[in-house]
């Protein structure tokens, strides 16, 4: 039995969540008075079901309240891409986040405050199971530990994401009363901030086997992953405007400890993680789960990407965001060694030459990581491992699937794409929702999680072999695009060592870059490094000259590195809540 694609379960879930959303849109009155209430929901069964609704939690998010892809906070805001879609006022609120245009706090009901309020209705989910199941004694209810592992786990990963995107954060508990959850402030030192989080992923990796028969339900496995990641994030130390000014040694052996407990592999092919038919196979360490075809009107799809297909190719629906930046694309280059060009890779623009049938010129003697014909649609090449469409037309990307390419260019995004025949595809008027899985943690992480760790702690020859195997890989996945079609323009070359710190240290952010292509962890990536104001504010020198529509932006450092407290939240805690740095 999969937990979310059952639809017993997926009905019941929904159901319950119906009850549990019924009150005020502000997390801190979520509870429902007078519907449910521990006495008459404390048993086993019905617990069972809350912990169903409390996995629902977290992947129920929306084009405009991201929860689980982190396309528009971690991809748009970086140098991976650009908004896209319909020129700048095409949901302006992103292009606020790209241009890095938010000294105004209060940004609307989109987006950000949305995301807010999404993770916080989540948690209240969670903690309102912990409370029924902390009621239950262990002779009435055998799964007991495990669920409340389980729930801790989900309510540490609600909080880890928040605290990724606003800092300063409240840390809500289920042994709160809602007047007392209505005195928690935002004001946490950091480091107290992140232990809380890593507490509870602690108690799941104590109290959760190392996998579950349930398909999508934590396990030890995935807590382990977890505080690894929780835990390379706590060492780089920040002060109060978000600049960091320490690497904590102790935090990066625990990285390394716990990412010695994590069980999996590597996909043969890096393809399969954004195929459908390859979900919750041996790289996917934890994932959000979604179904399709579960006796609801639309199934339980993601819609999250939903803007993003390409746009007026008849083949999906609408709207042409989220397009690969000219920078992204540069990346891609090798040497001749099959090496990326650490220092060099933006000194000149490759597969810009458009031709006059709309391809693009591919220049001689050119070689790239193959990873680039899975991240990127360019025009010419095969588009999501396809040529054709049965007999719907043909999947050879083109500079026509660009809705403003004067504004935006022309490079697409691939891997939160399936071939637009894919059963698992939901058409709702222009938007196309996906049954695939959304990972939130990768066994590619947790490698080049221990590699960062190694590197830091100058342990760095260390860290070549966990760096090769992610690149042996790549060198291995050149098949589906060269069968559907790509010239085969692919060279990727291993490190035989490293002679300092200083080039192990750019290889493992380059390799970070070149493996999450516009998966979204890229922002938070440089902000926990502490490089975000030099890398973003040097992208965007370059790239301005390339996009006019960047000219006015520029990052500043000790605000931009995290999205404003939204203001109806200070508001209605009466000014509890303290505003981030800057605005």
């Amino acid at each position: 039995m999969t937990i979310m694609k059952n639809i017993k379960y997926i009905i019941t879930a929904l159901l319950l969540s119906s009850l549990l959303t019924s009150c005020s849109e502000d997390f801190l009155e979520y509870e429902p008075e007078g519907v449910l209430s521990n006495e008459n929901v404390a048993t086993a069964e019905n617990a069972e079901s809350l912990v169903i609704a409390a996995y629902a939690g977290i992947a129920n998010d929306d084009m405009i309240g991201p929860l689980t892809h982190m396309w528009v906070y971690g991809s748009v805001r970086s140098d991976d891409s650009y908004k896209g879609g319909g020129g700048r006022g095409d949901v302006g609120e992103v292009d606020r986040y790209e241009q890095y245009y938010l000294t105004v706090p209060d940004q609307g009901e989109l987006m950000a405050p949305r995301t807010w309020t999404n993770y916080y209705k989540a948690i209240s989910r969670i903690n309102f199971a912990l409370r029924v199941i902390n009621d239950i004694p262990e002779t009435e209810y055998d799964q007991k530990t495990i669920r409340q592992a389980e729930l801790k786990f989900l309510r540490g990963h609600c909080h880890f994401m928040l605290k990724r995107i606003f800092k300063k954060i409240p840390y809500i508990t289920e042994d709160l009363s809602q007047d007392e959850a209505a005195e928690i402030g935002n004001d946490l030192p950091n480091q107290e901030l992140w232990n809380m989080i890593a507490n509870d992923f602690l108690f799941a990796y104590n109290n959760l086997p190392q996998a579950q028969e349930a398909v999508g339900r934590a396990d030890r496995n995935a807590a382990a992953a977890y505080l690894a990641k929780t835990r390379l994030y706590q060492a780089y130390v920040q002060d109060e405007n978000n600049q960091v000014i320490n690497i904590n040694a102790s935090m990066l052996e625990e990285v390394i400890d716990y990412a010695n407990e994590v069980t999996g592999s590597l996909e043969p092919d890096y393809a399969n993680n954004f195929l459908v038919e390859f979900e919750n196979g041996p790289e996917s360490i934890w994932a959000a789960q979604f179904s399709i075809n579960d006796g609801t009107r639309v199934g339980r799809v993601s819609f999250v990407t939903g803007l993003n297909s390409p746009h007026g190719t008849g083949l999906y629906g609408c709207c042409g965001f989220h397009l690969a930046s000219q920078n992204m694309v540069n990346a891609f280059k090798t040497d001749s060694n099959g090496l990326p060009l650490l220092d060099s890779f933006n000194d000149s623009d490759i597969l810009n030459n458009v031709q006059e049938d709309g391809t693009v010129a591919v220049s001689s003697g050119l070689t790239v990581d193959p990873r680039l014909d899975h991240t990127v649609g360019v025009p010419g090449r095969p588009f999501k491992y396809r040529n054709t469409v049965n007999e719907q037309g043909d999947m050879i990307y083109k500079f026509s699937w660009a809705r403003d390419p004067g504004v935006y260019g022309f490079f697409g995004n691939m891997k939160e794409q399936q071939a637009p025949d894919c059963s698992c595809y939901v058409k709702e008027g222009p938007f196309v929702g996906t049954s695939r899985n959304v990972i939130f943690i990768r066994y590619a992480d947790v490698l080049l999680f221990k590699a960062e760790a190694l590197i830091q702690l100058d342990r760095f020859e260390e860290a070549v072999p966990l760096i090769n195997e992610v690149r042996e890989r790549a060198a291995a996945s050149t098949q589906k695009p060269v069968d559907a079609g790509a010239s085969d323009i692919y060279s990727v070359g291993l490190y035989n060592s490293f002679p300092s710190k200083e080039v192990a240290w750019k290889a493992l952010k380059f390799e970070r870059r070149l493996e999450f292509g516009m998966e979204g962890p890229r922002f938070f990536d440089l902000v926990r490094w502490g490089e975000a104001e030099e890398t973003l504010n040097a992208y965007l020198d370059e790239e301005k000259t390339k996009r006019d529509f960047l000219a006015n932006a520029i990052f500043t450092a000790g605000r931009d590195e995290y999205y404003p407290i939204p203001q109806r939240e200070i508001d209605f805690t009466g000014g509890l809540y303290e505003q981030n740095p800057g605005y």
